[in-house]
């Protein structure tokens, strides 16, 4: 079954999907494709990338995928709760980076620690969820890069307050070397993507799949995880082997707690 927070016996590229959804496989998307091409370039000048978009459009499955092909083992992700602070953010990379010891008690102490490990060996560091860093969130990041001493490059994947911070601040915005903004897709590359996306779409009728991306699916990739889980268990409650109407309406009875 399913579930949120796919369990450790789920492999990297299945947990990457929402709902770690079996069977589903990643695509190669125009933004994917482009995620790939920057993110090696920013791995190649050791520099900072900030992509940003709205919730669920791939963003992150994309920097994973890219990195797992281009940075094996250098990779380092953090992720933090709403509003973290800079202190927030050295306890953070303190864990991720598995630092042996205790925290430094005082910053100053702390940020030498944190940089004597990040110059050991090359490191990609991923900052996710990034619209919730504040200013002096980002500032730090600046702090970390810009020392002599570490060898890393930086990811910034964020919502679209992520680019808003950034590009208000021109210490800030003027040290991003590549931004990508992710979109919907459209409906042109929902016919093309979702059929390779997962199995139970592979046979169904263009004209199914349209309407589902209408009602439901509005060109986002979460938004098609939630459809295709509910549509697979349908298919075996129904019996059914095929994706159709009636299918989809048991799913969108699912999706909006409305009878369709």
């Amino acid at each position: 079954m399913s579930t949120r927070n796919p369990g450790l016996d789920v492999g990297d590229e299945q947990a990457d999907h929402f709902l770690g959804l079996p069977g589903a496989h990643i695509v190669a998307t125009e933004s994917l494709l482009r995620t790939q091409d920057n993110l090696a370039d920013v791995i190649a000048a050791k520099a900072m990338m900030c992509l940003y978009g709205d919730a669920g459009l791939g963003k992150t499955l994309s920097v994973n995928a890219s990195l797992r092909r281009l940075a094996p083992g250098m990779v380092c992700r953090v992720q933090f709760r709403a509003r973290p602070t800079a202190r927030d953010i050295r306890h953070v990379l303190f864990d991720a980076l598995a630092i042996s010891g205790a925290p430094p008690g005082k910053p100053i102490e702390f940020d030498h620690v944190l940089k004597d490990a990040l110059s050991e060996r090359f490191r990609v560091l991923v900052c996710d969820e990034a619209q919730w860093l504040s200013r002096e969130c980002f500032e730090y990041w600046r702090h970390l890069w810009d020392d002599r001493r570490t060898d890393i490059a930086i990811v910034f994947v964020g919502g679209g307050d992520c680019y808003q911070v950034l590009r208000r601040e021109p210490m800030l915005s003027s040290r991003v070397y590549v931004w990508q903004e992710f979109r919907r897709m459209d409906a042109e590359q929902v016919l093309r993507v979702i059929p390779a996306y997962h199995p139970i779409w592979a046979k169904a009728d263009p004209e199914v799949i349209s309407f589902a991306d209408s009602a439901a699916g509005h060109g986002n990739f979460r938004s098609w995880a939630k459809i295709t889980a509910h549509a697979d268990r349908a298919l075996q409650r129904l019996d059914r082997d095929t994706v159709d109407r009636d299918v989809l309406g048991w799913v969108f009875t699912k999706l909006s707690g409305r009878t369709w």
